[in-house]
């Protein structure tokens, strides 16, 4: 005889009390999963709806538990080649990268997954007959379920990681093309002081050219620092999320007013907040700088034959429904002199500006797909709105899922459906 095998059960073959929790298992499988949710929704402020969000992939996650059934009873059975488990296990994984869950969320809920199992399993130990209850059988399927739920874990965490690490290749080609954009918008700006403040130091010069030149300088000199101040806000945003600064959102869009205030009080223009905006906490970094570009530009672009100029901030925040996830939602509503139609679907590319025959104004075409950029890579996204009484709203969103969060949505309204350019996706 082999002394390398057992020589209590044969390989391949099942303990009996190994069948019988494998049925258990099966038997009990929704309700099993019905625990794993209730208690993954007890941890997050997702809607179980949205944890589970398709009819069929609610219906097959038993699947797992089938697989984990399937292995315990089945001694020579690799969990790795049960196609439907693997496969639920990798969508799980996917589903939950779109959530916006962490890997140390998801490593919890499967830890979950685990408790609970011991605990149904321990449970129905309690009713076999006593038997067919060993240490050796007990160790057997105590061994096996560890298995199983390290397999599943390890199927979905693979699949999570891999996904998460094309976003991040996607992420770093947007940020080399932005490097190149803003490269090349620096150099145009040094290019152009440098130009100019040489051709101060000519005794030929004239003294209304000489004030032109003096122009530019100025002009270029802004420009440089509006791009710094973007490159800094930008910078921060790549810190770790936990070292970010959070505020209220109404503290945010106060602070890039007060920053704006100078060119507002110069165009005559009143910048508003709206005494409704969720006052929810906001990433301070990614928030200005998106409001910073969307507020300046309202003001640039305020229609002077007006006798009355305004921008209004406002939010939004959404709770999570069976249909769609929690989003904060911030809007920049002006009545300037609006988006001409054929240049709506470009205004969040590299370099547009929208108005360059009809309009001038001093801009260096970034902002618009800086604000696209930070918020893709929050997990939101950035578009404008036209409404049919003219003006413009620009508007961008980030996810929301906090318990606070949703304290805060009494002031939900209903959703506006005017004419939309939502920027593409970046990438």
């Amino acid at each position: 005889m082999d002394a390398s095998r057992p020589t209590t059960t044969p390989p391949h073959a099942p303990t009996r009390l190994a069948t019988l929790l494998a049925a258990e298992l099966r038997a009990a499988r929704t309700d099993i999963v019905r625990r794993w949710l209730d208690r993954i929704v007890a941890r997050v402020t997702v809607d179980q709806n949205l944890l589970f969000p398709t009819d069929e992939l609610l219906d097959h996650v038993p699947l797992l538990v089938d697989g984990i059934a399937a292995y315990v009873e089945s001694e020579g059975v690799d969990l790795e080649g049960h196609g439907p488990v693997e496969g639920k296990a990798m969508e799980l994984g996917a589903l939950r990268h779109a959530q916006g869950f962490d890997a140390y969320q998801i490593l919890k809920e499967h830890e979950i997954l685990s408790g609970i199992l011991f605990t149904y399993l321990g449970e129905a130990l309690a009713r076999m007959p006593a038997e067919v209850v060993t240490p050796d059988a007990v160790a057997r399927v105590w061994r096996r379920v560890a298995e199983a739920t390290d397999d599943i874990r390890q199927a979905t965490m693979t699949h999570f990681l891999r996904v998460s690490s094309e976003q991040v290749r996607q992420r770093e080609e947007r940020l080399r093309r932005f490097n190149r954009m803003v490269s090349h918008e620096l150099k145009n700006r040094v290019g152009a002081i440098r130009g100019a403040s040489t051709l101060l130091g000519e005794p030929w010069l004239e003294p209304a050219q000489r004030e032109r030149f003096l122009r530019i300088i100025a002009q270029n000199g802004e420009g440089l620092q509006r791009v710094l101040e973007n490159l800094t806000a930008l910078s921060r945003l790549e810190g770790d999320s936990r070292r970010q600064r959070n505020v209220l959102l109404p503290q945010a869009a106060a602070e890039v007013i007060r920053q704006l205030r100078d060119a507002a009080k110069l165009g005559g223009i009143e910048v508003r907040i709206d005494p409704d905006i969720p006052t929810v906490e906001v990433d301070a970094a990614a928030v200005e700088l998106c409001l910073a570009n969307y507020i300046s530009n309202a003001i640039k672009y305020a229609d002077p034959k007006k006798p009355e100029r305004f921008v209004d901030v406002s939010g939004e925040l959404i709770v999570p429904t069976s249909t769609r996830e929690g989003e904060l939602i911030v809007r920049v509503r002006d009545n300037g002199i609006g988006v001409p139609p054929k240049a709506r679907e470009h205004l969040f590319e590299q370099f547009f500006r929208a108005h360059n025959d009809s309009v001038t104004a001093e801009g260096t075409g970034l902002g618009l797909n800086i604000v696209q950029e930070t918020v893709a890579s929050l997990g939101g996204r950035s578009w404008a709105e036209f409404p049919p009484e003219g003006g413009s709203v620009f508007a961008f969103s980030l996810p929301s899922r906090r318990e606070e969060d949703a304290a805060a949505a009494g002031t939900r309204r209903p959703e506006v459906t005017p004419e939309i350019n939502e920027a593409p996706a970046a990438g």
